[in-house]
């Protein structure tokens, strides 16, 4: 399921970067079946790879307004 900007928005930064260590696993699993042929959905990779963007996205604003 598609995240939304609001519910990243928030998060601590702790949360943050546990959901990114959650994104990677399931991008992980995700490659895995698809490669083995057992995935039925394969736009779920994209989704995945745009949540990872966005929370990437938010923890590098924080940073920067941390300076």
């Amino acid at each position: 399921m598609k995240m939304k900007a609001t519910e990243i928005r928030k998060m601590s930064a702790a949360e943050l970067e546990a959901k990114l260590g959650d994104l990677k696993k399931d991008l992980f699993q995700l490659r895995l079946q698809h490669a083995t042929n057992q995935l039925d959905n394969p736009v779920r990779i994209a989704q995945v790879k745009k949540d990872i963007a966005r929370v990437k996205t938010l923890i590098r604003e924080q940073q920067l307004a941390g300076r």
